[in-house]
């Protein structure tokens, strides 16, 4: 039992002793990596004509080594970025001390760069300022890489954000990179030559494009003549066009102010006609008949009065039924007492 107890305890010794270890280097680890100090720190400003992607708790860095981090992004007059920064204590800065605002990555990820320029060496004082004069705001990617848009058409995407993270690094002044970006130039170049059979039939058919163009020269000129003629006559009639836009306007109000005060009979009367076309709907069988047999009748008619020839016709009577809305018949009933109606 003593020998059981004994060896447990040493286990448990063994097994603090490892964890106390394993916390203590992954501590360091983190310290180091992340580059952590629990020494004072004085704060700092700069102002930029341009802070786009910088946020807090961005790094701080001079020559690449983080020397603190970002604390607050503001607008000041409307016109310009006022970064408040903190650094180390013991972190030498000075009156000639410059700012620049750097890319971690091609994610968009920034950093606050500061470099000593040639100048004034008094020391910066904690709180002070770093004028716009002082200051670079991040390099523009997008008007970057669009100069290197023909470019990129010809490559895989793992070599254009190879390339691309290569020509940021140079062109912020980042050593050690420009024999890569040389290599992988090298390789473009190579690919484009590897492809010269596409790019020699696109050069052919612009060739076929432009002879085409230089054929009908005497149309092209005419008709951008007639389009600058146009352009000219619209300029000079503009305050015609305008003055008949106002009158336009005013015709739209009153239309509208017509529209309203017939808008209730306007209404009635479709309601109506939608009556009228149930009733037509309901008698079509009747009426397609009518309207077959009526060219017939029309032709009688004519061959009996042509050349001359007539014939009367006397109304008798006649009786039916006067519909009106609301469903109301109104019988209508007509007799003569002429003798010639006299059929007894």
């Amino acid at each position: 039992m003593k020998l059981f107890d004994r060896r447990t305890n040493a286990d448990l010794l063994k097994l603090v002793v490892f964890i106390v270890f394993t916390a203590l280097c992954t501590g360091v680890l983190v310290l180091v990596i992340g580059n952590v100090s629990f020494g004072g720190s004085q704060q700092y400003k700069a102002e930029f004509v341009d802070a786009t992607g910088v946020n807090k708790g961005d790094d701080v860095r001079i020559a690449g080594v983080k020397v603190g981090t970002v604390k607050k992004i503001q607008i000041v007059d409307r016109s310009r970025a006022l970064i408040t920064f903190s650094v180390a204590d013991g972190t030498p800065l000075d009156a000639a001390t410059h700012a620049s605002i750097k890319y971690r990555n091609l994610v968009g990820q920034r950093y606050l760069a500061l470099t000593d320029e040639i100048g004034n060496g008094a020391e910066l004082k904690p709180g002070a300022t770093i004028p716009v004069s002082r200051t670079s705001p991040a390099l523009d990617l997008t008007v970057l890489f669009n100069g290197f848009k023909p470019l990129f058409q010809a490559l895989s995407p793992n070599d254009i954000n190879t390339l691309s993270y290569e020509i940021v690094q140079v062109f912020q002044g980042e050593g050690g990179t420009l024999d890569d970006l040389l290599a992988h130039t090298a390789s473009l170049t190579q690919t484009l030559a590897d492809r010269d059979q596409v790019i020699d039939s696109l050069i052919d058919n612009l060739n076929d494009v432009l002879v085409h163009v230089g054929d009908r020269d005497q149309q092209l000129t005419q008709l951008i003549t007639t389009y600058q003629t146009f352009v000219h006559d619209i300029d000079q009639d503009k305050k015609p066009i305008l003055d008949s836009l106002d009158q336009i306007s005013a015709l739209s109000t009153q239309t509208a102010d017509l529209v309203q005060g017939i808008r209730s009979p306007f209404v009635e009367d479709i309601k109506q006609l939608k009556t009228f076309a149930g009733q037509v709907a309901s008698q079509k069988s009747q009426l397609d008949d009518e309207l077959q047999i009526e060219p017939i009748k029309l032709n009688k008619i004519g061959a009996t009065a042509t050349y001359g020839s007539w014939f009367n016709f006397f109304l008798c009577g006649f009786h039916g039924n006067v519909k009106l809305p609301g469903n109301v018949k109104i019988p209508v009933n007509y007799t003569t007492q002429a003798a010639r109606c006299d059929l007894g």
